[in-house]
């Protein structure tokens, strides 16, 4: 199997049986899936059952996959639904806890504790998702997944001078929002949600 296959051609591939080209898929959108489950739950301990219950809803529905949208696109509903089952689930078995009860013992403040650092990355991804997927999608490829301005051109079928474009703008827009609400996070987004590369200008 050809290295350099899109996700369009793995695709085809997988669609026809292939679970090598699946398998490949899985590899190349296992860090975005990842960081996007970890950002919906704030819990390692949910996201290994998020990220598994994503690819095995793609490997099921890729016979009625009809590729108008991107595989990454497609993927990322896939796994933020599954990551709001399974909140759904626990809360309905559990109950909510609030960080707001007046019951929960006073804890000293020496920096940003675990909770804080998950409620930040949460916030950061509610924001990410409230932008607009042509925007949203080049951003994640880029920050998450580490892909460079040509390969996302090759992922979306678009100009190169287009995703720098939408980047740039995605950007722009994620920070307005995080402003807004008063909640930007200390450091970079890609810093927050674990990027492979760093942060381009």
């Amino acid at each position: 199997m050809q290295a350099t296959m899109d996700d369009r051609q793995l695709v085809t591939l997988a669609r026809e049986g292939d679970q090598d080209a699946f398998t490949r898929l899985v590899e190349r959108h296992q860090k975005m899936v990842y960081n996007l489950a970890l950002g919906k739950t704030g819990s390692h301990h949910d996201v290994e059952e998020v990220t598994q219950t994503a690819f095995f809803k793609a490997w099921q529905g890729l016979p009625s996959f009809q590729g108008k949208a991107a595989f990454s696109s497609w993927l990322y509903r896939l796994t933020v639904n599954a990551a709001i089952d399974l909140l759904r689930q626990r809360k309905k078995h559990q109950g909510a806890l609030s960080l707001d009860d007046p019951d929960l013992p006073v804890v000293p403040d020496r920096g940003p504790s675990p909770e804080e650092l998950s409620e930040r990355r949460q916030l950061l991804w509610q924001a990410i998702e409230s932008l607009p997927e042509p925007h949203r999608i080049p951003l994640l490829l880029r920050e998450i997944e580490g892909l460079s301005y040509r390969e996302i051109a090759q992922a979306l079928d678009l100009e190169e001078g287009t995703v720098k474009s939408r980047l740039a703008r995605a950007r722009l827009l994620l920070r307005k929002l995080l402003l807004q609400k008063g909640n930007l996070p200390t450091g970079s987004p890609s810093n927050q949600l674990g990027r492979k590369g760093g942060m381009s200008k």
